[in-house]
């Protein structure tokens, strides 16, 4: 496959977890991927690893929520055929009656105006070309509430949304949109952010249960769903671990 010809994929939060692993899938599929995270050493050492394995890789470091710097980036890119809007991330678990405005708001400028931006800067470019994709990575907290989880439940509802009235709004030209909404899924550093680094009470997220989705899994299945022809669009695509039955339904070993 030519420079030239090469679809050209960006990959927002990919300074780790879900987003690594999907660029790293995307540069195996054949894509040119651009990383973007707000930590440059993260990213930058990403695309050396992925270039020295003979891929086309490069890195931007960028925060989706500052939108002069996403002005910035759309125009410094030639093409985009692919977005993978996967910056995001939880903070705190704490009922509504206690949470903190903060958080709620820190989370929905992350998960919703960050997607909101990116998607507004990129959409001229993914238009421009034969067939562009835009994914949403949700969460199944976007999907159904459960205690201690309201900030993050209303952010990543907000991203479902946005995903679904695009989709209704650009039918017609050249764009799908997909949502991709994982449910529990154990990164080296999702639910110790959450957690604001307390790792024992990280741990216990996933104590006791079988094989919780790694990243991986979720970068296998946005992979999979961006590489179908381009008249197929995966509207939503809900991939959980066997052992989660529902967002407060966990099956855990003794």
């Amino acid at each position: 496959m030519t420079a030239a010809a090469q679809p050209v994929a960006v990959v927002t939060g990919a300074s780790s977890g879900i987003g690594a692993a999907t660029a790293r899938r995307l540069a195996a599929a054949g894509h040119h991927v651009v990383l973007t995270a707000r930590r440059r050493d993260r990213v930058e050492a990403l695309a050396a690893e992925l270039t020295a394995a003979g891929y086309r890789a490069e890195a931007y470091p960028l925060d989706v929520t500052d939108r002069p710097a996403v002005d910035a980036f759309a125009a410094s890119l030639d093409r985009c055929d692919v977005l993978v809007n996967n910056a995001g991330g939880a903070l705190g678990a704490d009922p509504v009656a206690t949470g903190d405005p903060e958080d709620w708001r820190r989370m929905y400028e992350v998960n919703v105006i960050g997607t909101l931006h990116m998607t507004q800067a990129l959409l001229p470019a993914l238009t421009a070309g034969d067939g562009g994709t835009v994914v949403v990575v949700s969460s199944t907290a976007g999907h159904a509430t459960y205690e201690g989880g309201a900030g993050y439940v209303a952010a990543k509802n907000g991203a479902r949304v946005l995903a679904e009235t695009l989709r209704l709004e650009i039918v017609g030209t050249p764009v799908r949109v997909i949502e991709v909404a994982p449910g529990m899924v154990r990164t080296e550093e999702f639910a110790t952010t959450r957690f604001r680094g307390d790792e024992e009470r990280a741990a216990k997220v996933y104590e006791g249960v079988p094989d919780p989705l790694s990243a991986d899994d979720v970068a296998d299945t946005i992979t999979w769903a961006v590489t179908r022809p381009p008249h197929v669009n995966v509207d939503l695509l809900v991939v959980r671990p066997r052992a989660q039955a529902s967002n407060t339904k966990v099956h855990r070993e003794r």
